[in-house]
C-alpha cells in the first residue's frame, strides 16, 4: 500500500513588521483551495499561518515541522514574505533532509530562476495557478521521488545542475469544479472570479493568471460558499476579486441568492468606477455590501494613463456619489510617487479628492514587482534586474529607479494627500446625500451609524488629524435615527452623552433603544453604566444580571452589590 504524503502548507511572515490584523496576515485564498483539494484526495493536510504569529516565525515553524514531520512543505510566496520562506526552507531541510520543499505564488512564478539560485533547498516551484499542479506533484511523489516530473505542467525544478521548466499549466476553466474550501476551513476573504481584463501597469494579476479571459464561479457556488461560512459563525466577508462587479448579471444573481437565504452578513468588495450602476448598488446593499473600494490612483489624467487607468474623471465622481447615496461606504485607492509625479499632479489628486469626497482612503507609495509592466519596462531600460531581489527588502519603490524623484519629495507627496483627506473628512461625512428609497431606510440608518461610530469611538476618533469627531458623530447618529430605529445609533448617542458625563441624557436615549431591543447586550450594559454613575445601583443591576454569564459583566455587578450592601440597613 502506498504511503499517503503528509502535507504542510505555509503562509510565511513578511520581512517588515505589520500591524496585527492587516491583510498581510491573512492566509491566501489559494492555500485554502489547495488544502481542500488535497484533503478531498485523502492527503493529510495542515495550513500554518506564520504571518499572524507575533513570536519568531522561524522558531514556530521549526517546532511544528519537528512535531508533524511532513513529507511535503509548500510555501505561498510573495515578494514581502520571500525571505521568511527561504529561512524556513533552510530550517526544514536541516530538520527533515528528505522532505520535499515547494514554492508557489506570484514571486516564484516571476522569479523562479532567482529563487532557485538564492535558496538551493527549494526542490520545486509551482508557477501560476497551483491547485492541479501541486496535486499531481504530491501524487507522483507518493510512488517515486525521481518523477517523471517533466510530465507535470506548471513546474520548475532542478536535476543536478540542470533546471527544467515544463509547459505552462492551463488555467482551470470551470472554477466550480474546484472543491469548496469552506468544507474544511473557516475564513473571511474569498473571491468569485480569477483574472482581470485591466491593464494596470503596476499590477501583476493579469500576467499571473495567464489568460486575458476572466473566469467566474457561478452565483450559486459562491452563495453556497458564503452560506457555509456564515453557518460557521463568520458574519463579515472581504470579497477580493480585482473587479467584483465586472459581470453585472452574475453579481445580481449572487445578491438575489444571498437575500433569499436571509443571511445576516456584511461584506466589502472592490470595483471599478465604470462597472457600477444604481440597480447593481441597490441589490448589493440589500445583500449586505457595506463598502466598495475603487482604484482612483491619481487626479492627473497623465498619471492615470501611465498607470494603465485612463478613467473619465466624471465617471469617478459619479461612482463615488452613487455608491455613497445607496448607503455603501466608498473607499478610494490613491497611488503617489508615480512616473512623472510632481507637485502639480499631486494637486490634481487633491482636487479630485475634494470632488469625490471619499469616506475612506488608502494612499500607496508606488512600488514595482516582477510580473508588472512597470517592472518589465525598468528591466528593459537597464534600471534594475532580478539580482536586486538578493537584497533583504520587501519591494522596490519606483522613485529608486526614477532620476526625477527622491524619497523626501515622495514622502511629502504622501503626507500632503493623507493630511488633506483627514482634515476634510468631517465635511465629507456631513455632505452625504442618500437616495430616497423607502426599502433602503433601515440600510441608510445602519450605514450612517456605522460611519458615526468611527468618528466617536473608532479609527477616526483616535486620529488627531480628523476634526470635529464628536460633533460629526452626533450629527450622523441623529441622521441615522431620522431614517429608522437603529441599535447602534442609540448606543452611540448614549456613549457620547456618557463621555460628556451627561448621564441623564444617556439614560433617556438608551431607554428609546431598549424599547426596540430589550435584550440587546450593548444597550443594556451602557444603560447599567449610566445608572451606576447616577447612584442608581439597584436598577443598574437588573440590566447587568441578564448577561451575568459574560465575564466582563462581573466587574459591574460586583460594584453594584458593594454599593447596595453599603446603603442597605
Amino acid at each position: 500500500m502506498v504511503k499517503r504524503q503528509k502535507i504542510l502548507l505555509v503562509n510565511p511572515a513578511c520581512l517588515d513588521h505589520r500591524i496585527f490584523g492587516e491583510d498581510a496576515g491573512i492566509v491566501p485564498l489559494g492555500l485554502y483551495y489547495m488544502g481542500a483539494l488535497l484533503i478531498e484526495n485523502a492527503f493529510e493536510t495542515k495550513i500554518l499561518n506564520l504571518a499572524s504569529i507575533k513570536d519568531d516565525p522561524v522558531s514556530v515553524f521549526k517546532n511544528l515541522v519537528a512535531t508533524e514531520q511532513p513529507d511535503v512543505i509548500g510555501f505561498s510566496v510573495t515578494n514581502p514574505n520571500r525571505w521568511n520562506a527561504m529561512e524556513c526552507a533552510v530550517a526544514a531541510r536541516h530538520i527533515l533532509p528528505d522532505a520535499t520543499i515547494v514554492f508557489g505564488g506570484p514571486t516564484p512564478t516571476f522569479l523562479a530562476d532567482h529563487l532557485l539560485t538564492a535558496c538551493p533547498d527549494i526542490d520545486f516551484i509551482v508557477t501560476g495557478e497551483g491547485e492541479i499542479t501541486f496535486l499531481e506533484l504530491v501524487t507522483t511523489l507518493e510512488t517515486s521521488r525521481t518523477g517523471p516530473f517533466d510530465q507535470i505542467d506548471g513546474l520548475v525544478f532542478k536535476n543536478g545542475t540542470t533546471r527544467f521548466k515544463t509547459l505552462p499549466r492551463k488555467p482551470v476553466e470551470t472554477l466550480d469544479s474546484l472543491v469548496h474550501p469552506s468544507l474544511y476551513f473557516t475564513y473571511q476573504h474569498l473571491a468569485m472570479s480569477r483574472g482581470c481584463p485591466g491593464k494596470c501597469t503596476f499590477c501583476g494579476s493579469p500576467k499571473f493568471w495567464g489568460d486575458k479571459t476572466v473566469r467566474f464561479h457561478s452565483p450559486q457556488w459562491f452563495a453556497d460558499e458564503i452560506q457555509r461560512l456564515a453557518e460557521k459563525g463568520v458574519t463579515h466577508f472581504y470579497i477580493s476579486d480585482d473587479t467584483f462587479t465586472m459581470d453585472k448579471q452574475r453579481v445580481m444573481a449572487f445578491c438575489s441568492r444571498i437575500i433569499k437565504k436571509k443571511l445576516s452578513i456584511t461584506w466589502n468588495a472592490i470595483s471599478r468606477v465604470d462597472y457600477i450602476d444604481a440597480d447593481l448598488l441597490l441589490a448589493m446593499r440589500k445583500a449586505g455590501c457595506i463598502q466598495l473600494s475603487f482604484g482612483v490612483e491619481s487626479g492627473s489624467e497623465k498619471i492615470r494613463k501611465r498607470l494603465g487607468k485612463p478613467l473619465d474623471p466624471d465617471k469617478i465622481i459619479q461612482a463615488f456619489s452613487l455608491t455613497a447615496s445607496h448607503g455603501i461606504l466608498p473607499r478610494a485607492y490613491f497611488i503617489y510617487g508615480s512616473p512623472g509625479e510632481t507637485h502639480a499632479t499631486i494637486q490634481a489628486s487633491l482636487d479630485l479628492m475634494a470632488d469625490i469626497k471619499p469616506l475612506s482612503a488608502i494612499f500607496y507609495l508606488l512600488v514595482i514587482f516582477p510580473g508588472t509592466h512597470l517592472y518589465r519596462s525598468a528591466v528593459q531600460k537597464g534600471l534594475v534586474n532580478d539580482d536586486f531581489w538578493h537584497q533583504k527588502v520587501e519591494d522596490l519603490p519606483w522613485f529608486e529607479v526614477d532620476e526625477d524623484l527622491d524619497f523626501s519629495h515622495v514622502k511629502a507627496f504622501g503626507d500632503r494627500l493623507r493630511s488633506e483627506f483627514y482634515h476634510t473628512l468631517d465635511t465629507a461625512a456631513r455632505q452625504i446625500s442618500l437616495v430616497d428609497i423607502k426599502e433602503l431606510y433601515p440600510y441608510h440608518a445602519d450605514f450612517l451609524s456605522r460611519l458615526a461610530l468611527t468618528f466617536s469611538h473608532g479609527e477616526y476618533a483616535a486620529d488627531p488629524r480628523v476634526k470635529n469627531q464628536d460633533k460629526t458623530a452626533r450629527w450622523l447618529f441623529d441622521k441615522a435615527l431620522s431614517y429608522a430605529p437603529d441599535a447602534r445609533a442609540f448606543l452611540g448617542l448614549g456613549m457620547l452623552h456618557q463621555k460628556q458625563r451627561q448621564f441623564d441624557k444617556a439614560i433617556l436615549i438608551l431607554e428609546q433603544g431598549l424599547s426596540h431591543w430589550p435584550e440587546n447586550k450593548d444597550l443594556s450594559v451602557c444603560m447599567g453604566v449610566s445608572l451606576m454613575n447616577t447612584g442608581r445601583f439597584k436598577p443598574a443591576l437588573t440590566f447587568f444580571e441578564k448577561f451575568r454569564d459574560f465575564p466582563e459583566i462581573s466587574h459591574y455587578m460586583h460594584i453594584c452589590h458593594e454599593n447596595i450592601a453599603r446603603t442597605t440597613p
